[in-house]
């Protein structure tokens, strides 16, 4: 299944909206994430692809707003 979105990461004073597509099955696999059921993922800050997951990581988080925006996902999803 796949689901879309935004979620809003307070961030010195302001919201940052996060932009999301996160491609999930029923029961976890070894390409999820750490065994999980998100197989595929990607989000996004101003058009800017911050977090990249294909069956692998092919650009982990590193700014604060994505490092908690896939915390959320993973809590969710995975």
């Amino acid at each position: 299944m796949v689901r879309k979105g935004v979620i809003g990461i307070p961030q010195d004073g302001r919201m940052t909206a996060c932009s999301y597509t996160v491609k999930h099955y029923e029961e976890g696999s070894r390409y999820g994430i750490d065994g999980g059921r998100i197989s595929k993922l990607a989000i996004k800050i101003d058009g800017k692809t911050t977090c990249c997951y294909d069956r692998g990581w092919d650009c982990e988080p590193e700014d604060d707003a994505t490092k908690a925006a896939l915390a959320i996902l993973v809590m969710e999803y995975n």
